[in-house]
């Protein structure tokens, strides 16, 4: 508890996984969704670009985070 108090940990990065995980449950809904209402390809290929552009965009986000990680233990080297 003291290293988020303390900002020595991030709880973002925890916070983007779980939001990436609602993302492609969303993702999943509406192209299963699509296909039940007579647009079977659509939903499929939402399915899949979907996922893929989701995937990507949260990449990104974390890359951030990451790139803080390994400044961070850079700069404790002796």
């Amino acid at each position: 508890m003291k290293n988020i108090f303390f900002f020595d940990a991030m709880l973002t990065p925890k916070i983007i996984t779980a939001v990436y995980w609602l993302c492609l449950l969303g993702i999943l809904v509406s192209g299963i969704g699509a296909m039940f209402y007579g647009e079977f390809f659509r939903g499929l290929l939402g399915i899949i670009l979907g996922g893929v552009f989701t995937r990507v965009c949260f990449e990104m986000i974390i890359i951030a985070f990451k790139n803080n990680e390994y400044l961070r233990k850079i700069a404790e080297k002796p």
